[in-house]
Parts: structure tokens; sequence; C-alpha cells
């Protein structure tokens, strides 16, 4: 089983470092009668003059699936937090982006219903990182990268959830499973959100060689991330105003940002959203992630929550969508078990 091992992650600002994205590599699969999610689908429908008209109609469900979701993945928004607004890239001296990002991976798939916990009694006797996830749901996200995970994951034999952020990060010394790595995440991600209209692609020389950087271009989105961040960590109550990047009816509003706030703590990014702090609020806000980390980091969420002068109603907004969604037990329990993983991460300080 692969481990965390060998990271590290550091306070300061920022993101980059040793991210193997070069080239796509198609992972080996055990279970060769699984649906390929990728196979071509044709339906048709009758126009107004009578003649067929050919669709695929994974492209309604993919719309549809958007219709419902943030404008933004996780993914997106811990790595629009590391880029550096003119430069348009990521700090060289962050080691731990590359493995955060491929944890979000697994928390947005949780989210969307994707995947959950194998539900077996004996489930309970292992840690949660060390719990066996499965595909409930194989429809596709839209979103190229999740979509990618979820058919390795279907495909693929079950493992663990810190197996499976450690071999989509590359983590493994397993030559028979290096496949598993999903390769230029921070880059389509970068494209993806070029797509949306939030950054722009230049061509930029640093001395040697020349490399793509997306500055960004819609300051807006950025800063509805930051606000967002400063809430969780600076006010009494927490509260979220509805907008595109956050929809009213999105389901699990408050668990899923606390989620993206500790993914942002881990990536080492989180600094980058508390700049305009000063000093003593700025250690108040990593003390308060630290909590949070302790608190969601085990299921069921919150057992060691405590009141203090910062987020007094976060426990009981998130107990009130985790009751709403009592038959989705396992796919929270994936959350829990990815913010374990991130808070071995950030043990190794």
């Amino acid at each position: 089983m692969a481990t965390t091992s060998g990271l590290t992650r550091r306070r300061g600002a920022g993101g980059g470092g040793g991210d193997s994205d070069a080239g796509v590599a198609a992972p080996r699969t055990s279970n060769t009668g699984a649906r390929d999610l990728s196979g071509p689908e044709t339906s048709y429908e009758n126009s107004e003059n009578g003649h067929r008209i050919a669709f695929d109609p994974r492209d309604i469900s993919e719309s549809a699936e958007r219709s419902k979701q943030p404008k933004l993945t996780l993914m997106e928004e811990v790595l629009l937090l590391g880029l550096k607004d003119k430069q348009g890239y990521l700090s060289f001296w962050n080691d731990n982006i590359s493995y955060a990002l491929r944890g979000c991976i697994v928390l947005e798939l949780a989210f969307r219903g994707r995947i959950a916990m194998q539900k077996t009694p004996s489930r309970r006797s292992f840690p949660l990182p060390d719990r066996i996830l499965e595909v409930i749901d194989d429809t596709m996200t839209g979103e190229v990268l999740l979509d990618e995970a979820l058919k390795m994951m279907k495909t693929s034999e079950k493992m663990s959830v810190a197996s499976w952020i450690d071999l989509m990060s590359g983590e493994t010394w397993n030559l028979m499973k290096i496949g598993y790595q999903l390769k230029q995440v921070r880059e389509r991600l970068a494209k993806g959100l070029v797509d949306k209209g939030i950054l722009r692609t230049e061509k930029r020389n640093f001395l040697l060689f020349d490399m793509a950087t997306h500055p960004v271009v819609d300051t807006g989105a950025k800063e509805e991330i930051r606000r967002r961040v400063r809430n969780v960590l600076t006010q009494r109550t927490v509260v979220l105003p509805s907008s595109q990047w956050l929809p009213e009816n999105l389901e699990f509003r408050y668990l899923r940002t606390m989620a993206m706030v500790c993914a942002a703590y881990a990536a080492n990014v989180l600094e980058n959203a508390l700049s305009t702090l000063g000093h003593e609020a700025r250690e108040k806000a990593f003390n308060q992630t630290d909590e949070l980390l302790a608190d969601y980091s085990q299921w069921p969420f919150g057992r060691k929550a405590v009141m203090n002068d910062i987020g007094e109603n976060l426990p009981q907004v998130i107990a009130e969508e985790v009751n709403k969604a009592a038959d989705k037990e396992l796919q929270l329990e994936v959350v829990a078990a990815v913010l374990c993983v991130f808070t071995r991460l950030d043990s190794l300080l």
C-alpha cells in the first residue's frame, strides 16, 4: 500500500515544485469486463421537419451536471489561490500542491456522489485513509480530470483512499502501478480556467527556457475565494453568500468550503488568502484551520469540536447539512478520509 511518507509542507505562501506533470499514461486495469466510460453513445430525436438528429446523451447529462455545480471545482479553487496574479505561475518552492490537488480530485468526486466507502462492517477496524472506496455512479461529470480519475477507479482493483491519492500523485515504488499517475494536472487545470475566462495564457522567458504562464484575468473570482476563506477563518459567525461560485442550492455548501480551506492549507497556498490580515489575525486563522482539520478528519464529524470566538455556528450548520443527507454517509466518510490524509501531510511540519 502506498503511503504519504516523504511529503513536507511549509506555512509560507505559494505553489509549484516537483509535480512530474508530463504526458498522460493509461493505467493498467484488472477489471476488463467493466463498462468503458468513454465508449461511443448515440441517440436520435425527430426534428420539426421530420429529420432524425443524432446526439450524444452524455452531452446533456454533463450540461445538467454543470448547472448544479459551482463554476469552479475544488482543484481549480486551490490552484487559483496558489497562482501569482500578474505573473501567472506557482511558487517554485512548493512541494505539496501537486499532492493536495490529487486529494481534491477525490474530494470532488465524493461531493458529486460518484464514489463512496465500500460498505463492509469490517471497514471500521481500519484507519479512515486505509478504507476501501468504490465507484457508486460512473456518470460523466464533464470535467476531464474528474472523469479520468473516475474511469481509473471504475476499471481498476478497489483500493484505499490514501492509496488512490498516492498513486495519482506518483508516490509509489511499484512499477506495475506507475500508470495510475495523473500527469500535467496543474497545467490542465490552468487551461480549464482559461476556458472558463478566469485566466489567460502567455509565454514567459525564464533565462534558459520559455514557459507558459497563466495570469489572472477575472480577479473577482479569486477575490471571492479569498473572502470565503477569510470568512471561515476570521468571522465569529460564518455566512456564505450565494454566487455562481457557491450556488444557494448547492449541497454541502459549508462542508465543501471548509474542505477547500483545509486543502489550501495542505497545498501550502492558504496564506495567499490571508495576506491582508495582520500577524496575530493570520496566526489565529492558521490555528482555526488546525482545529477544523482535527474536527473533520474523523468520522462521524466534529467529535472534538469546541466553541471559540471564530466560526461559532460552523459545527451546527455543517451538522445540519450532514443530517439532511443521511443516505450519503459513505460519501462523506471519503471526505473525512481525505482530510485525514491532509493531517498526515500537515503533521510533518
